[in-house]
Order: C-alpha cells, then structure tokens, then sequence
C-alpha cells in the first residue's frame, strides 16, 4: 500500500469518518437482498475507507480484494451496524500499513461473530424496549385526539437510533484501533483469529437450527413419527443436513440464486407430496 492512501486516511477528520458509519448504519436496510441481506449497504459504509486507503491506479486489485471481502453475508440490527463499520475501517488501517503481519481473515470473522450478540442487544433495545416506550406514549396521547401523538412517537424513537447509531461508529472505529494495537502488541492475534472463528460457527449454527424450520410429517401408523426419531437421534438433524447441503454446492460454484429458486421449486414438490414441511 502507498504511504500516501494510510497519510490521507488517519489525516482525514475524525469527524468525517464517523459521519459516514453512521449513514452507513443508518442506510443499512437499502438494498436489502435474499442473498446476502445487508451486504451491499455495509459496503458502501466502508467505501470511502478503502478508496482512501488504496488511492493509486497500482493499488486497483488491492481495493478490489476488500471491496468483494466486504460484501460478504452480513446481518445486524441496522442501529448497531455502525459500530461494527467503525471496527472493521480500524482493522482496514491495520491491515493496509501492516499487510505482511495482519491476517485479513480477521476481518471478516469478527465481522460474523459480533453480528449474533449486537444484533441480539439490539433488537432488545429498540424492538422490544424503545418502540414499545415510544408507541406508548404516542398512542396515549393520539387517543386524546392529539396530534403530538404520532409526532412524539417519532421524536422518539428518532432520537434514540441517533445517538446510538452516531455514537456507536465512533466508539467502533476509535476503540477499534485502542484493541487493535494492544492485540499487535501482545501477539494475541491467533488467539483472537480462533475466537472469532468460534463464535462465528455459533452464530452460522444458531441460525441454521432457529431460521430453517423444516420437519417431515412421514409416519408408519401411530407407533413409528419419522420427525419423533430423528429428533431423538438428533434435534433439527434436517435443517443442518439441509444447510450442509447448500454450503457444498456453494463451494462447488453453484449460484446463490440458482439455490434459491431450486429450493422453492424442490420444496413446492416435495410439501405437495407430503414429505417434508415448514414447521
């Protein structure tokens, strides 16, 4: 990488940086596809990072790399996305002054390990606690014929994703590079790569077992549930078989979107024939 491209990104206003973490966030729902959800948002989030870090025509493959390493899969309470933007721009800083030393992977697994517990906090936060509070009152207000009702709702609820999502990308980004150095420093690197590698898997694997909800209804009589013994074998053996299914042809180059139009058609048929079903 250039002196020039990491000069102009750590001389670039703290401000600034920040501002766009948090439009990163705050737009992390646009574009949302069935592929990949939120990917394309966080990209743009991070743009700007890498077009500074990588500003030189010899640097386009470069850009390239961490453009596409940034569309990865990613999900989150969009509120919460703008932390994560600010830690992964640290780690970009990190890994194009040091690109020798710093594994990249490391990147993209903390990427997937904080998208499970943030996303969890979140939607606590403002699903089940701030919309509730804000509706609420709203609500009250709006019975008694008020029009501060919906308008306070709004304020609200409008208030708190502000903050939260305006601090977040700053405390991401800053104390992403406190944990960076401190992780350089102390060679805990590897120990940390394996972390995140662990708690990635858990997420992958919760999701596997909550989100692919699908059971057989084969039975032989009253005495023999096919689902029954399956379970007692091992519980939600068919959605991980089925996500071990799309993962292999993933990697064997198969198109996401040729998997998800033959599971629509291979799921009609097989609901048709009663033999497995969406629980």
């Amino acid at each position: 990488m250039s002196q020039k491209g990491l000069e102009v990104q750590k001389n670039y206003p703290l401000r600034k940086k920040v501002s766009e973490f948090f439009w990163g966030g705050w737009c992390m729902q646009t574009n949302w596809n069935y592929e990949r959800q939120m990917n394309t948002a966080f990209m743009w989030g991070i743009s700007k990072t890498i077009d500074r870090l990588y500003p030189e025509p010899g640097e386009l493959e470069k850009k390239k790399e961490r453009y596409r390493s940034s569309l990865e899969f990613f999900n989150i309470t969009p509120q919460m996305g703008s932390f994560v933007l600010g830690l992964t721009a640290a780690m970009e800083e990190q890994y194009a002054e040091n690109p020798k030393t710093f594994d990249p992977k490391m990147i993209s697994s903390l990427k997937t390990a904080l998208m499970g517990p943030l996303s969890g906090i979140g939607d606590s936060l403002f699903q089940g606690t701030v919309r509730i509070i804000a509706m609420s009152i709203g609500i009250s207000l709006a019975q008694q014929g008020s029009i501060l009702g919906p308008i306070l709702a709004m304020l609200i609820s409008f208030a708190v994703s502000f903050l939260i999502t305006w601090w977040g990308g700053k405390l991401g980004y800053v104390k992403g590079q406190e944990l960076i150095h401190q992780i350089a420093e102390s060679n805990l690197m590897d120990k940390v790569m394996y972390g995140c590698s662990v708690a990635g898997l858990m997420v992958v694997g919760g999701m596997a077992a909550t989100l692919v909800n699908v059971t057989t209804p084969l039975a032989y009589g009253e005495s023999l549930i096919l689902q029954t013994v399956l379970d007692g074998i091992m519980p939600k053996m068919i959605p991980l078989l089925l996500t071990g299914i799309m993962y292999w042809l993933v990697k064997k180059g198969v198109h996401p979107i040729v998997i998800v139009i033959a599971c629509f058609i291979i799921g009609i048929i097989l609901n048709y024939f009663g033999i497995l079903v969406v629980a």
